[in-house]
């Protein structure tokens, strides 16, 4: 409902009210009969008893949209002894919007013909103006009774159409964002069942035959090599494990699942790397900010993967890892330069960059990926510290 609307429904009792009071001025101040029967250009009209009335009719048809029998009190009343007819119209619309059960309407239809249409009848018969003694009637009545009536029959079943539109279209939204919500859990549901079946299981195995290598290796630093491997996919099994898990338990009130690393964890990553082989360094740069911990997992996992791609792409290159506290942001640098030796090109699902990109951008975060001249690579990103951005 916008502004125009509200004010609209405001100010339009006060409106009715007013000319309500306005046009019940201009009545004859007597009964219809003695009106109809040519006494009112002879009578004497009292302001008072007509200002008050107009005013008591100004106020009740004000108030009528909540309350409507005061209105049809004071609507019998001054019509029969004053002759008061703009209350007669206000009440018969009010009544074609409130009085709903067919009983009540029929009742209230005949109760307003009788009351308008037989004090004029009995007026015209006691002037012997039998000629108008039908028509005239009629007419009242359908000015006053049935226009009216008829006019809020139709503002009635126009905001009950509406108000059916409103639900229809709330209810269409609705069932909308649950086939979207189960859409969404059912394909979270096949993607973990597809994980669970072919990712998993091939790690599993390459964890048994690591195993299996460390127990009969020749020498200790194959048996060191092999242990190295087992232990790097088990832990790739319980991280995989642990996405299973968010992906299984969407909707459901905080999962019990193991804590996600972060910078805390920088070490332990940087010594599995130089475990495989990859001479990384870590420099830190400027005094060490509060950062929060979801600016830490990522901050994590961006560097993560950033070597996980030098030891794809550029096995035993020489990797720094700079990181760099500002006044309000981090800034991570992952350089590597070219491959020293020639490996075989491990399969890749090329959406590595894109995962950074999307890991930066929801903390609105800036990246930037270029390739060195020397056949190196450079990844630098930028992660606001700032709560109030990231929230």
């Amino acid at each position: 409902m916008n502004w125009v609307t509200r004010v609209t429904r405001r100010i339009a009792p006060w409106v009715l009210g007013l000319i309500v009071f306005l046009l019940a001025l201009t009545s004859p101040n007597e009964s219809p009969i003695d009106a109809t029967a040519g006494a009112y250009a002879e009578s004497e009209v009292d302001f008072v008893v007509l200002g008050g009335a107009a005013a008591v009719c100004g106020l009740v048809s004000m108030l009528a949209r909540k309350w409507l029998w005061p209105l049809l009190l004071v609507t019998a009343l001054t019509w029969t002894f004053l002759s008061v007819y703009p209350t007669v119209m206000v009440s018969c619309y009010y009544a074609a919007i409130h009085l709903t059960r067919r009983k009540h309407a029929i009742t209230f239809l005949l109760v307003a013909t009788a009351l308008i249409g037989a004090p004029i009848g009995i007026g015209l018969g006691l002037q012997n103006d039998l000629s108008s003694g039908l028509l005239l009637p009629v007419v009242a009545v359908a000015l006053l009774v049935g226009l009216p009536y008829a006019i809020g029959l139709w503002v009635n079943a126009r905001r009950q159409v509406i108000s059916g539109l409103h639900e229809r279209a709330a209810r269409l939204e609705q069932e909308h964002a649950a086939r979207a919500d189960q859409a969404r859990a059912e394909e979270r549901a096949r993607i973990a069942r597809e994980m669970h079946d072919v990712v998993a299981h091939r790690v599993a195995l390459m964890v048994l035959h690591a195993g299996a290598l460390e127990v009969n290796a020749p020498d200790e630093r194959l048996a060191n090599e092999a242990s190295l491997i087992r232990t790097t996919g088990r832990e790739a099994l319980t991280e995989l494990r642990q996405v299973l898990g968010v992906l299984r338990t969407h909707g459901e009130p905080e999962a019990a699942l193991v804590p996600q690393p972060d910078l805390s964890d920088l070490e332990r990553l940087l010594d599995q790397a130089r475990a495989a082989g990859l001479p990384v360094k870590l420099v830190e740069e400027g005094p060490e900010i509060h950062l929060s911990l979801v600016v830490q997992r990522t901050a994590y996992r961006i560097i993560q993967e950033a070597l996980t791609n030098v030891v794809k792409h550029a096995a035993g290159a020489e990797t720094v890892v700079t990181l760099r506290y500002l006044s309000h942001a981090v800034e991570l640098k992952v350089d590597n330069g070219p491959s020293l030796r020639s490996i075989e090109k491990l399969p890749g699902s090329g959406l590595g960059l894109i995962g950074l990109r999307e890991r930066v951008a929801l903390l609105y975060g800036r990246l930037e990926a270029r390739a060195r001249l020397d056949g190196g690579f450079t990844v630098t990103v930028v992660l606001p510290n700032d709560k109030e951005a990231i929230a």
